[in-house]
């Protein structure tokens, strides 16, 4: 059936779904097959980082959140994400000791860690970026002693610089696990 031929809407949207779900489960493995990597690009501070599409599990506007007494200053609280509590942390006053100003553009990333799930704000969200292994092994080392745990190497995508951030290695970080005071 082409898209002229389509007759009603709730064809035309058949066709459309159709279409949608074959180009999804498609993608991944040409991107695979080029041997590209996959990141999602975001800002804390006056860095840029990206960590790897598959350790970011959500985006969110950020939700409302309750205190949590008795914790470090950099977990803000938690938050309600549909019906599991997630604790939110202000990643850049965890790395930079500098609080993530709220604004349109601050979002909540939703890591998995063992246990659970963590949210993590960041002052706003680039979107994707795609780079290839000669790109990622061309980068420079991390100089900053504060990110350089979990930053590998600087990279550069275009115009811009991205420290490549892994979220592993931030969820296994032992004072990131000791929020409590």
């Amino acid at each position: 059936m082409s898209e002229n031929a389509a007759t009603s809407p709730f064809e035309l949207l058949a066709l459309y779904e159709r279409a949608c779900l074959a180009h999804t489960a498609d993608a991944p493995e040409r991107v695979e097959s080029l041997g590209q990597w996959r990141g999602i690009a975001f800002r804390v501070g006056r860095r840029a980082f990206v960590s790897g599409i598959e350790e970011i599990n959500e985006l969110l506007a950020v939700p409302a959140l309750t205190h949590v007494p008795g914790t470090q200053p950099w977990l803000m609280g938690v938050a309600n994400v549909r019906g599991n509590l997630v604790p939110a942390i202000d990643l850049g006053r965890f790395l930079f000791d500098e609080r993530t100003p709220s604004s349109e553009r601050t979002r909540l990333l939703l890591v998995r860690q063992h246990g659970g799930t963590v949210g993590l704000l960041v002052d706003e969200v680039f979107g994707q970026r795609t780079m290839d292994e000669a790109q990622r092994g061309t980068g420079e080392d991390e100089r900053d002693p504060r990110v350089a745990r979990f930053v590998a190497e600087n990279v550069t995508l275009g115009e811009q610089s991205f420290g490549l951030f892994s979220m592993s290695r931030l969820v296994r970080a032992p004072d990131f696990r000791q929020a409590a005071l």
